[in-house]
């Protein structure tokens, strides 16, 4: 079956989830190093203001917290980490499938570019997706999602022996005593 987004859908560029628990916070958007920049000045060309925290980092030494960042996150403009600041909530605008356009769509993240696919082993469907909690499958026209996942995961491989995941601080407020900041360490 081929993957569609579903009618009035703009669902995955709203919710973000807490990852890998909620003491992490919500995870934003990922951003690769060489996206960073130029994420940034599209924010500046569209007057957004936008936070990009780090999201994973690595090490030689699980003493001296991370040496290189592998990836990024662009939060979400709500208090509690949702909606993209691309999303275009507030013209009018429609995208084709009738649902919120992105602001910038043809430039944006190799992630979002992913979308629905999820990375794991097997490469799997996000089971959060309207279309596919509905109809369980696609596999028709996901290759360059494919594509997409495969640069990622490319540029995730390290040699370094210990991995950091940054804590956002950010989700539902009746959450903010479960939050914690700053790198922690992947046990």
């Amino acid at each position: 079956m081929e993957f569609r987004c579903v009618d009035e859908c703009s669902q995955c560029c709203i919710e973000r989830e807490y990852y890998p628990s909620k003491k992490f916070g919500k995870i934003g958007v990922l951003i690769l190093p060489d996206e960073k920049e130029r994420i940034e000045k599209l924010a500046k060309e569209n007057n957004l203001d936008i936070k990009i925290l780090p999201r994973i980092g690595v090490s030689e030494s699980r003493d001296s917290g991370p040496s290189k960042i592998l990836a990024y996150q662009m939060m979400g403009v709500e208090k509690n980490g949702n909606t993209c600041p691309f999303l275009d909530t507030e013209s009018g605008n429609k995208s084709p499938h009738n649902g919120f356009p992105c602001k910038i769509y043809k430039n944006r993240p190799l992630a979002c570019k992913t979308y629905p696919l999820i990375e794991s082993d097997p490469i799997t469907l996000d089971e959060k997706c309207k279309f596919c909690k509905e109809h369980k499958t696609a596999d028709e026209n996901l290759n360059s999602e494919t594509e997409s996942l495969l640069k990622i995961k490319e540029q995730m491989n390290t040699e370094l022996p210990f991995i950091w995941r940054f804590a956002t601080e950010i989700g539902e407020e009746q959450d903010n005593n479960l939050f914690e900041s700053g790198w922690i360490l992947e046990e």
